[in-house]
């Protein structure tokens, strides 16, 4: 290659000669000068911005960890929110099963404090030591609550319904005529036939008859609807009383009736006092029990009233 070099200076225009050899030597210090120079630039670029921007980038990081963190704490918080309203739940529930256990116990007749209930029980026992204790997770820990919730609301159904079995079985207790109608031991003439004391014919006795004194005040055998408080011609003044479920009681020859047809009576309340009235020989109580119309024995429902008052007096002290 020729290079011609004209100027004003030189008399007379100047040629160079450059070979092949001299073109890629100026090439390579070409580009190792553009490589020095891009070096250098990028290194002060670098070095200013890292000088610049360092407290920026680590504000930038710390800012990331806060907001990492404070995350993490709303999600414990609302964690541990969503368990305090469980264990809310589940302590409401539990005054709830505490209220119908008393009632429960008052009802079978068993005195609350055999239960204790409002006292945690007692357990125990050693860890095992081939099989190491693990913490929960707080999933698992929010299964347990759940899995305890739902185990105390059936059982608090359950319970309900006993309740209500009970409460059922109380109330068909106190309409059943367990009550005797006056306070003796004995009866003077049994249900069954008997020799008729008027007529002395074998005749068919409806009922038991208690010998008393005039005035001795007649109980009634259980709760009901006196149906009946008028004088008739041959049981004399008599009260009868509806107890539901197809039973009634006669109380039959008393000398003065203290209710009347209409009012609600309950178990051993006074309805009348005693006497000689209609078809009668002498003072006394005639007892009658009826189921449907047809009369029944009255010793086999005051048996269970003895029977009960034996067994309470024999049960020990608790």
């Amino acid at each position: 290659m020729h290079i011609i070099l004209v100027s004003n200076r030189l008399a007379t225009a100047k040629s160079i000669s450059l070979s092949v050899r001299h073109l890629l030597l100026g090439m390579a210090l070409l580009a190792a000068t553009i490589v020095v120079l891009s070096s250098s630039m990028f290194y002060l670029v670098v070095r200013h911005a890292a000088e610049v921007k360092l407290p920026l980038l680590q504000t930038l990081l710390l800012s990331a960890q806060e907001q990492q963190t404070q995350n993490a704490k709303d999600f414990m918080r609302q964690n541990l929110n969503a368990m305090a309203v469980r264990l809310g739940q589940m302590q409401a529930q539990l005054i709830r099963l505490d209220a119908l256990g008393e009632r429960l116990s008052a009802l079978a007749g068993i005195k609350p404090q055999e239960f204790r209930m409002n006292e945690p029980p007692g357990r125990g026992g050693a860890l095992p030591t081939s099989i190491p204790a693990q913490d929960l997770s707080m999933n698992e820990l929010s299964w347990q609550l759940d899995a305890l919730s739902r185990h105390m609301e059936n059982r608090y159904d359950y319970m309900g319904i006993l309740e209500n079995r009970l409460f059922d079985a109380k109330v068909k207790k106190k309409l059943m005529p367990t009550v005797k109608p006056v306070d003796v031991d004995w009866n003077a003439s049994s249900f069954g036939w008997r020799i008729d004391p008027i007529t002395g014919q074998n005749a068919m006795h409806e009922g038991v008859d208690f010998l008393v004194d005039t005035g001795t005040p007649i109980h009634a055998a259980a709760d009901g609807l006196v149906v009946v408080a008028e004088f008739h011609p041959q049981y004399g003044y008599v009260v009868d009383i509806d107890h539901g479920n197809d039973f009634t009681t006669r109380y039959a020859h008393a000398s003065k009736l203290l209710v009347k047809a209409g009012d609600l009576v309950q178990r051993g309340a006074i309805i009348a006092e005693s006497g000689s009235t209609g078809r009668s020989t002498g003072p006394h109580v005639h007892f009658e029990v009826r189921y449907k119309g047809v009369a029944q024995n009255p010793n086999r429902f005051l048996q269970v009233s003895a029977a009960a008052a034996r067994a309470k007096r024999v049960r020990p002290e608790g």
